[in-house]
């Protein structure tokens, strides 16, 4: 089955979570945002959107998921 969420990186660092994302889903691409960017709405299932905290060192703040 293709792993399309990852709830157990929230709270790791970006670069962590990125790694992690693109070994389980190499065919997605995996955009790095701050928390409250404004992102264009639509469903993609080649992207994975990874939003960290600015002031927490860049760690994931909310499940990265498909789309």
């Amino acid at each position: 089955m293709t792993k399309t969420s990852w709830p157990e990186l929230v709270g790791s660092p970006g670069h962590y979570a990125q790694d992690m994302i693109h070994r389980d889903r190499p065919d997605v691409q995996i955009p790095v945002l701050v928390v409250g960017t404004q992102v264009p709405p639509g469903f993609d299932d080649k992207r994975v959107r990874l939003f960290v905290h600015p002031d927490f060192n860049l760690k994931v703040a909310l499940t990265p998921v498909v789309g």
